[in-house]
């Protein structure tokens, strides 16, 4: 704590004893947790504002980490030094490679979890982090100065002053939950929506914000589901997990590693309760004014918009090793209460199920993210950062990958240092963020493979090749953790050199291990020993593998090396921020409108706004040249 000195409105200077921090995070959820440690592991002295501390990392909808391009997502917050992954390893009661059957580039972890223990685990990293404080209160509006932010105050009329404010507020701006034709105030069940916050930054900071929606499912006890009819899902054995350093596991952990899941298709009957219930459905009511994800549609919305289809596959997933709860995947509704009962039994062997926790629907504010920079900086607002579902995204580790970077990002503002953005060719964390302040979000962004240009580059299994190096450079992972990947790294490196040369039984080792696809086989095709690993040491096993995939994709991965080579030199094109596209003649109105609303920050961006025409790229770097040879005949003169 610190004196700072106030103007009050009676004109008169007073003290008071106010704390002050670097970086005030306001959220804690799975992005407010990691944006507050990855700024206290960079030296920021870090403040972590929750609601309630108890639902710190609370996982309010499904219980798991992970999953198609989210998988990839969780390792790159590893590789850059942060918790998901090795809390999700702690709590993980089942896990599975998904795509395992399809090219490697595409495989996605993903982990079922015990929610009460990561929660408690990754509330405990936090408290065990350097530099963090956590506190058990409401933000309700900004602290401003001289037209700068300097701080917060909350419901209860503390002042918090920083340097960085970042905003990770999930679902909770303005919140609105929709159990049929019935609704009311929550950030989510159980919890208080952030009111005067969401009015803070329309009112205060005059931001543009929207309206989004999302849904989950109802939750069933155990004792009255007949598992007996219904089809097992196992867990998987793999050789690796969410982290790259598994020696640093979070605790607390759970003890059961492989409970099933289930598995069970709705009917015919089921659809029909929702088609006789529209009337009471709040979409189809005109009650919810936010958009819903198309990529996770509610289930009135599969039932009515994809008719042809008589059943749909829901899974149920337990929500802990020692709870009676099972969470249903696939039967989003905001269907009343009773509703959701009779279409639950309809299903075979939940004819006696009794529902624990209702399905409901949210709707909430959210800030149209063409407002941020790619270092998630807030443009009129240098010092205040957003991530999460904030700035239009839906899941958890969309949400914690943005944390880190906005953590990072408000850290080095607060130090004076320039930001780090990931770019599309080093990272989905930098895909995600250069579609969401380029593209325009009128849904929840949700992250997909597809997404990616470079997906082979992109890969799972690489995430610590290709980010590791830069977030020890950039103060985020430990030199311990940093001295551990150098000896993989180089470990690769060795025994790829000699599975290029070493041949066995005519052929090289690198030949051998190409024609599998990336795939290795229980036993290996030649004798490690050739390449100086030992498969049953773990690490040994994971370089093999590495060097089977790398081999597999490598013409691919050239090409890819020359596209990115282009996209290099348009990032190296640098477009002012105060650029004036009114003085372009030959520009479309929509592009123009486009360039001016996004304003991006290098031709490389510019190039992925939806309306802009190669021909209109050109135009713009002509202008750029323009602009170039002006300003270095005036800094001449």
């Amino acid at each position: 704590m610190q004196p700072i000195f106030q103007f009050f409105p009676t004109g008169i200077f007073m003290m008071e004893i106010l704390e002050y921090y670097d970086v005030v995070v306001v959220g804690g959820g799975h992005a407010g947790c990691e944006a507050a440690l990855a700024s206290a592991r960079t030296g920021a002295s870090t403040l972590l504002l929750s609601i309630n501390l108890d639902h710190i990392a609370q996982m309010s909808c499904n219980p798991a980490i992970g999953g198609i391009a989210k998988g990839h997502v969780v390792r790159e917050i590893d590789a850059l030094g942060g918790a998901m992954g090795s809390v999700t390893d702690a709590a993980s009661i089942q896990f599975r490679m998904l795509n395992a059957t399809k090219g490697p580039a595409v495989w996605s972890p993903r982990a079922q979890c015990d929610k009460v223990c990561y929660q408690r685990a990754m509330k405990f990293t936090l408290e065990r982090q350097p530099n963090l404080h956590i506190h058990q209160d409401m933000a309700a509006c900004f602290l401003i100065h001289d037209g700068a932010i300097i701080g917060v105050e909350t419901i209860l009329g503390e002042r918090f002053h920083s340097k960085c404010v970042i905003l990770a507020t999930g679902t909770f701006l303005s919140g609105k939950l929709h159990y049929g034709l019935r609704n009311m105030p929550g950030g989510r069940a159980g919890d208080p929506p952030s009111v005067d916050l969401s009015g803070a930054l329309r009112e205060q900071l005059k931001l543009r914000l929207g309206r989004l929606k999302t849904g989950t499912p109802p939750r069933l006890q155990a004792k009255s589901i007949d598992f007996s009819s219904l089809a097992k899902q196992h867990s998987e054995e793999f050789d690796e997990y969410f982290s790259f350093f598994p020696e640093d596991r979070a605790e607390p952990h759970a003890i059961r590693k492989q409970l099933p899941c289930y598995m069970v298709y709705t009917n015919e009957k089921t659809a029909q309760l929702v088609r006789d219930n529209l009337d009471r459905a709040p979409m189809y009511q005109g009650k919810i004014e936010g958009i819903g994800t198309r990529y996770c549609p509610s289930f009135e919305d599969k039932v009515i918009r994809f008719p042809q289809h008589e059943k749909h596959l829901l899974y149920l997933e337990p929500e802990g090793e020692f709870t009676g709860e099972y969470y249903v995947n696939g039967i989003s509704t905001s269907l009343p209460p009773e509703v959701q009962v009779r279409m639950i039994r309809s299903l075979p062997g939940l004819e006696k199920a009794e529902i624990s926790r209702y399905a409901y629907a949210i709707e909430y504010d959210f800030v149209f993210p063409d407002q941020i920079e790619r270092s998630l900086r807030v443009k009129n607002w240098p010092n205040l950062f957003l991530a999460g579902q904030i700035n239009g995204t839906s899941g958890y580790e969309e949400a914690a990958g943005q944390g880190l970077v906005a953590g990072l990002n408000a850290a080095r503002h607060a130090a004076e240092k320039a930001p780090i953005e990931l770019g599309r060719d080093s990272s989905y964390i930098g895909v995600m963020i250069d579609d969401l302040v380029t593209k325009e979000i009128i849904e929840p962004y949700r992250l997909f493979t597809s997404r990616a240009e470079y997906r082979l580059r992109l890969r799972q299994d690489n995430a610590d090749i290709r980010l590791c190096k830069i977030a020890h450079e950039a103060g985020l992972l430990p030199e311990h953790k940093f001295r551990q990947f150098q000896k993989y790294a180089a470990l690769c490196e060795r025994s790829a050199c000699l599975a290029a040369s070493i041949k066995h039984e005519g052929k090289t080792c690198k030949d051998i291990l190409r024609d599998l696809q990336g795939l290795l086989p229980k036993q290996s095709p030649f004798p490690a020993e050739l390449l100086e690993l030992d498969l049953q040491v773990p690490l040994h096993k994971r370089v093999l593998r590495q060097i089977a995939i790398n081999a597999h994709y490598e013409g691919y991965l050239k090409r890819e090396e020359a596209s990115i080579s282009q996209l290099h030199k348009l990032e190296e094109w640098d477009i002012p921020a105060d650029f004036d596209y009114d003085k372009i003649n030959g520009l479309r109105n929509e592009a123009r409108m486009k360039l001016k609303r996004v304003r991006p920050s290098s031709l490389a961006q510019a190039s992925r706004i939806d309306g802009v025409t190669p021909s209109e790229l050109s135009l713009l770097q002509v202008h750029l040249t323009r602009h170039r040879h002006e300003k270095n005949r005036h800094a001449d003169e």
